[in-house]
């Protein structure tokens, strides 16, 4: 099946790195153009040759911005009109999971990650939905974890704010699929990504980066971590005309790891 995306644009939020760039890559391969949006300016550059390398004569925006405040988002949102023309997909890929034991989590810590994952995605697909209502036609992924469903003891708040992210992709999807605009959710169970590198370094472990993964991999009924580029061809997929059947799902990408599927 030759899954093409000619002809649109999509945003893609933490899109300089792991499974927003691995996304963004897949999409300007697959013949959309793409605005990456992310924080630091450095990191957005090198990504956009890297998108560029795999698929030249696309058009790429890659835009610093902090998605988690009302104001850098909208500015986002206009400079990637202004160099796309429209929106015709969205990717809620934003955020990192910070896991701790409920006491121990601050006001500031339950604001800062709902701002981060939960409300930029919702003034985002406020700011998509008009557009592709007119033209009858979007797609809009909220790129989750399968702590949404089956949130565990230590998880927040991440796994909350994930959820709120599935019960918002429910209502979108409602919403939208009347009018052409299918909402979907991906949930990520372990994936070999910048994260996981960040960790390993955190965690201050002897074992080698390839020895953390091969370990990290062996609880997954499939034995193995996930490669950023799977966890980019579903997202692809949806995003296509061939995915043109599937609104308010909620497709786990984890080689089985979630006990709900």
């Amino acid at each position: 099946m030759d899954v093409r995306l000619d002809g649109k644009t999509a945003l893609i939020t933490g899109g300089s790195k792991g499974l927003g760039l691995a996304i963004a890559q897949e999409f300007a391969a697959s013949g959309a153009d793409v605005a990456i949006l992310a924080r630091d300016p450095g990191t957005l550059a090198e990504a956009k040759q890297n998108i560029l390398a795999g698929a030249p004569g696309r058009k790429v925006a890659a835009i610093s911005c902090d998605v988690s405040q009302a104001a850098p988002l909208q500015r986002a949102y206009d400079q990637a009109m202004t160099e796309l023309g429209k929106i015709d997909i969205l990717v809620n890929n934003a955020g990192q999971s910070m896991a701790k034991p409920f006491e121990t989590v601050t006001d500031a810590d339950w604001q800062g990650d709902f701002d981060l994952k939960l409300f930029a995605a919702i003034r985002l697909a406020r700011l998509v939905f008009p557009q592709m209502r007119e033209r009858h036609w979007g797609r809009i992924i909220n790129v989750l974890n399968i702590g949404a469903k089956a949130p565990g003891p230590r998880s927040v708040p991440t796994s909350v704010s994930r959820a709120a992210g599935l019960a918002l992709t429910k209502v979108l999807a409602n919403e939208g699929a009347p009018h052409g605009i299918l909402v979907n959710a991906l949930h990520v169970g372990i994936i070999v990504s910048d994260q996981i590198v960040r960790r390993h370094r955190a965690e201050g472990t002897n074992a080698s980066l390839e020895e953390y993964i091969r370990k990290a991999g062996e609880n997954v009924p499939l034995g193995r971590m996930g490669r950023a580029e799977e966890f980019a061809a579903i997202a692809t997929f949806l995003a296509s005309d061939q995915g043109g059947y599937i609104a308010g799902a909620s497709i786990n990408v984890d080689g089985g790891r979630s006990p709900i599927w």
